[in-house]
């Protein structure tokens, strides 16, 4: 590849928006990197993330070759070595303790890299362990397990309308930063102004007055944790005064009236003290949102990371589908992606097989990640001995990290997937890196499935690898070539893929989506030559109403109520007289957008500036428990704590504090000198791994009771 001077066009895959980029380069090394004004989607839109790319590539403490750790030092060693190696003994360990010793945890990179997305699942499958684990349930699995329950199909997820709609509800998101989260839309602010001008509507609930929350129309702080006492109430509303018009939905829904049923109880006055918002602006809220011409509710992660996720998600839906805003232009939509996985995946089902030591139900072949310490510390049959790791830390993503971190040091092995020694990865016995994003070609597989647009983008790789790196999908196939056992058939396929790789395979994908024309040769359909003659993107167009053909339930109807989530309203029920104790507080996460969960802050200019790992607490909660802005506190729950810097802040509500997510690099054995420098601390070592949503199985992550006390300790530093 000639790089003495050259211009790229590739879209980040950093985060969700997936931008598009301009890239200069000139004798091997980036000039500049900007926002891609002609890409359809992202329209020049960039976040400060974006510069992150050269950094990482560029990033001295990035590992290029395997690690081999052997009485606490750190050696190199050669991949047929180091991949020999792994799965020695993998098969080791499963030989003597069974298949289910051997465990694997996914990060969220993987979503992010299609190589790992086509080539992990052949590697997983065929180590045959029921310990499957993902940070999908630290983040988003109530969306798929209300997706896979009312539609079908864990991948049928309704993406708000946000170019179309009239009024915008938010609850416990926070899409100026984040441009979307399970709903890709860059540029969120411009789209919001947009939204201003042609006289629309939005209102955002959360405990924290965000980004989001600071340009809305309105804005309703909210206990955290009470968000479904708040759907509820809202439904009963709709149904009490007789706002329900499921309009087009009419013909294709069941259980409308066990949820009328459900939702009787649950009245804005009912639920007022609960929730800390009137029942007058609970009713307005609800006729607001049933009167306008379009409408959509969006709830994310504040609403997926608590007790009652699963209900959340659900009630989300069930509010969308009664006022005839799912599957409506201006309402949740679906879209209809050029390589459609909704084809090629499973639709996910709950609760087949619970974990070995506490029963939490697993989801798709999944288990909760809020199980994974136990299974490693519990003895007996089917425990965890060993652990494979792909692009992930849950030391800093994963409730209670300061027990996860410790459980870890009593595996008989763990090999890591990795281009960092960090906090988790620092346990292993042998770490693969595989190459930089700039040195392999992207497609986004998953985000066009979320995506506010249908749209199809291929970039090509900036740089050649050196001679013995290799790529994530090359790593994770050869140790499924080490390890394969399974029928002749299923290994002549895996190893026709293999043959393929990612870029045929996704001309496969291509070909043979909604826009392609199969092998014809005269078709003009869509396939990757396609693609890689239009280097800014190709716009197939907005979402279209797709009802019922796109519903993947048995009878290819909505299932409003499904018996898990009418079940589980049992506990709601119960919760509603269960009161805070009036001296604790509840911690919050927060995000930022110079910031990507754990693995941004070895970049020294997203670094930059004042201390981001501060404890927002409000001025009144501060004078009553003395404490000034800049003091450093304790802060302790059940399971941890943490020292932190105070910042005053009037944007959380009274009685909550917050603390941002993914920091904590205080732990001894890393290797990230810029993290290091800032090193922070960890929410997750306050949250709790005991606390989960009963009916899903996700982390509970908000809401978390602790204390505060003025100290003059500085950071502990972890062992």
């Amino acid at each position: 590849m000639d790089t003495t001077s050259a211009t790229h066009f590739r879209a980040c895959n950093l985060c969700e928006a997936i931008c598009g980029l301009v890239i200069e380069v000139h004798n091997g090394e980036i000039c500049s990197i900007r926002g891609d004004r002609d890409d359809p989607f992202s329209r020049g839109h960039i976040c400060p993330k974006a510069v992150a790319l050269q950094d990482i590539h560029n990033d001295p403490d990035r590992l290029r070759k395997p690690l081999r750790r052997t009485g606490g030092e750190w050696k190199t060693v050669g991949w047929d070595e180091a991949l020999d190696e792994v799965a020695e003994r993998i098969r080791a360990v499963q030989g003597e303790h069974g298949h289910d010793a051997v465990a694997v945890y996914l990060g969220n990179p993987n979503v992010h890299n299609w190589g790992s997305l086509l080539f992990g699942p052949p590697l997983i499958r065929c180590l045959k362990t029921v310990n499957r684990y993902s940070a999908t349930s630290v983040d988003q699995l109530p969306h798929h397990v209300a997706a896979a329950l009312m539609f079908g199909h864990k991948l049928l997820l309704p993406v708000p309308d946000i170019d179309r709609t009239s009024h915008m509800l938010v609850l416990g998101a926070n899409p100026v930063v984040s441009n979307g989260s399970m709903m890709t839309a860059p540029g969120f602010r411009k789209r919001l102004e947009e939204l201003e001008r042609r006289g629309g509507r939005l209102v955002v609930v959360d405990p924290r007055r965000t980004e989001t929350a600071s340009i809305a129309d309105w804005h309703h702080f909210i206990r955290p944790g009470t968000d479904a006492f708040l759907l509820m109430a809202l439904l009963h509303v709709v149904f009490d005064e007789g706002l329900e018009d499921l309009g087009g939905l009419a013909g294709h829904v069941d259980s409308l009236d066990a949820v009328r049923g459900v939702v009787r109880e649950f009245t804005p006055e009912g639920v007022a003290a609960k929730t800390g918002i009137g029942a007058d602006a609970v009713r307005e809220m609800a006729r607001q949102f049933a009167a306008a011409p379009s409408a959509v509710c969006y709830g994310r992660m504040g609403v997926s990371t608590q007790a009652f996720g699963g209900l959340c998600q659900w009630l989300v839906q069930v509010l969308n589908i009664d006022t005839g805003n799912l599957d409506r232009p201006g309402g949740a939509m679906f879209t209809k992606p050029a390589v459609d996985l909704l084809e090629n995946t499973g639709r996910g089902s709950l609760g087949r097989r619970q974990s070995r030591v506490r029963g939490l139900p697993d989801f798709g072949g999944e288990l909760p990640v809020a199980a994974l310490v136990e299974e490693i510390t519990t003895p007996g049959k089917g425990q965890v001995r060993a652990l494979l790791t792909v692009a992930g830390n849950p030391v800093l993503s994963t409730p209670n990290g300061v027990q996860l971190d410790k459980a870890l040091e009593g595996l008989q092995f763990m090999v890591a997937i990795d281009i960092y020694l960090n906090e988790t990865t620092r346990h292993a016995d042998l770490i693969l890196p595989p190459t930089s994003a700039l040195e392999h070609d992207h497609y986004d597989l998953v985000f066009n499935l979320l995506a506010v647009r249908n749209v199809a983008r291929y970039s090509p790789p900036l740089f050649d690898p050196s001679a013995d790196a290799r790529h994530d999908w090359q790593i994770l196939d050869e140790l499924r070539q080490r390890l394969d056992d399974g029928a002749v058939a299923a290994r002549c396929r895996r190893w026709l893929n293999a043959r393929l790789g990612p870029r045929r395979l996704l001309d496969l994908g291509l070909r043979m989506g909604p826009y392609g024309s199969g092998f014809w040769p005269f078709g003009g359909g869509l396939d990757l030559s396609m693609l890689e003659a239009a280097p800014h993107g190709i716009d197939i167009g907005p979402l279209d109403p797709c009802f019922p053909a796109r519903l993947k339930t048995a009878n290819h109807r909505i299932e409003l109520a499904p018996g898990p989530f009418l079940d589980d309203v049992v506990r709601l029920r119960q919760e509603m007289d269960d009161e805070r104790p009036d001296d604790r507080l509840l911690l919050i996460g927060r995000r930022n957008l110079r910031s990507n969960n754990s693995w941004m802050h070895n970049v020294s200019r997203l670094m930059k500036g004042q201390e981001r790992c501060t404890l927002l607490v409000h001025p009144d909660d501060a004078r009553r428990l003395e404490i000034e802005s800049g003091d450093r506190v304790v802060v302790t729950s059940r399971t941890g704590r943490v020292v932190v810097p105070v910042q005053l802040s009037d944007e959380v509500m009274r009685g909550v504090v917050s603390l941002p997510h993914g920091w904590g690099h205080n732990r001894l054995g890393t290797r990230l000198g810029c993290a290091e420098e800032h090193p922070g601390a960890s929410a997750n070592d306050l949250t709790d791994d005991r606390g989960v949503d009963a009916l899903s199985g996700n982390a509970v992550l908000n809401g978390v009771p602790v204390r505060l006390e003025r100290t003059t300790d500085q950071p502990e530093t972890g062992g």
